[in-house]
């Protein structure tokens, strides 16, 4: 899949069929993960794959929209090391941008995802820490429902020409 359309035609899957995805496509989605930018090159993230289903059930009981996860056929919990932050809080931007790099290489796999925000979220970051003994110095940022999609992921134009501006406002 060309890399435009990804980007075009990515949606948020909540609904998978039941099918394991392959250890070689998830290395795929983590170098995806890994070649986002960050600031400075410090590359703050850790990465957690929940492929276990008794794991995945429970989250949901402390994040509200994760009902999803039931069916998912994985999880990849996209996390910062607080101790590698060299930048003043710029590791949200990098955790995000590692997030998006995997949902990206999600559809180009004809995959289907769903981004679960976990930070700023106190109960959703404490659930994440305590349901996989997490260490303090880590910060569970994101958590990425995926599987094979039962729903059609249809290219929906969201270009708004009202929403540029050149040079200034």
């Amino acid at each position: 899949m060309e890399t435009i359309e990804a980007i075009l035609t990515r949606r948020s899957v909540r609904k998978y069929i039941k099918k394991d995805i392959s250890d070689k496509i998830i290395k795929e989605l983590l170098e995806a993960g890994m070649s986002a930018p960050s600031a400075g090159n410090e590359q703050p993230w850790h990465f957690i794959i929940i492929n276990e289903p008794s794991i995945l059930e429970k989250v949901p009981t402390f994040h509200n929209h994760a009902q999803m996860l039931k069916d998912a056929s994985i999880a990849i919990l996209v996390c910062c090391d607080i101790n590698l932050d060299k930048h003043n809080g710029m590791w949200i931007q990098d955790c995000a941008a590692a997030t998006e790099n995997i949902l990206l290489a999600v559809r180009a796999k004809n995959l289907g995802a769903v981004w679960l925000g976990i930070y700023p979220r106190e109960i959703r970051i404490k659930g994440m820490r305590d349901l996989l003994n997490i260490p303090e110095n880590i910060i569970p940022f994101s958590l990425i429902s995926i599987g094979y999609p039962d729903e059609e992921q249809k290219k929906i134009n969201r270009y708004n020409k009202s929403r540029i501006h050149y040079n200034k406002w």
